[in-house]
């Protein structure tokens, strides 16, 4: 963990927009675990390179180590929001999100948005955790 006091816990990933925008990648209070909007940025700051199905799974890779950093897994997913600027790539999203969070079977939004923070984003995640839930 990278930082917090006994009731409030939060993770980094390296995002350079973390320090800047001054906010965490992820913060536990109690057994819940909230993940910021995630965009596809690689450990030296670059984008992801590659499709929406790329920067899509890097979202959701930084998203469940997030969560794993924070004592939680991607089977503690209760909610996700996809954002994309294309609405066609609808399918190739929900194709990587079933890739992460298919045994979960989270709440999730898919949403339709104008811009995301770096205009070769297509995609940004949020989620949220709820850690030693009953699953069903």
């Amino acid at each position: 963990m990278s930082g917090g006091d006994d009731a409030r816990q939060w993770a980094t990933s390296g995002s350079p927009f973390e320090a800047t925008f001054g906010f965490a990648r992820a913060v536990r209070t109690g057994n819940r675990i909230v993940v910021a909007g995630t965009g596809p940025v690689e450990p030296d700051g670059t984008t992801t390179p590659g499709g929406v199905a790329e920067q899509a799974a890097r979202c959701c890779a930084i998203i469940v180590a997030a969560i794993e950093e924070l004592g939680g897994s991607a089977a503690d997913v209760v909610r996700t929001r996809m954002l994309l600027t294309d609405p066609a790539d609808q399918d190739a999203v929900g194709a990587v999100h079933a890739r992460f969070f298919a045994d979960a079977r989270p709440a999730a939004t898919m949403a339709g948005v104008a811009w995301l923070c770096r205009p070769e984003w297509r995609i940004e995640i949020e989620a949220e955790a709820v850690v030693g839930a009953p699953q069903a």
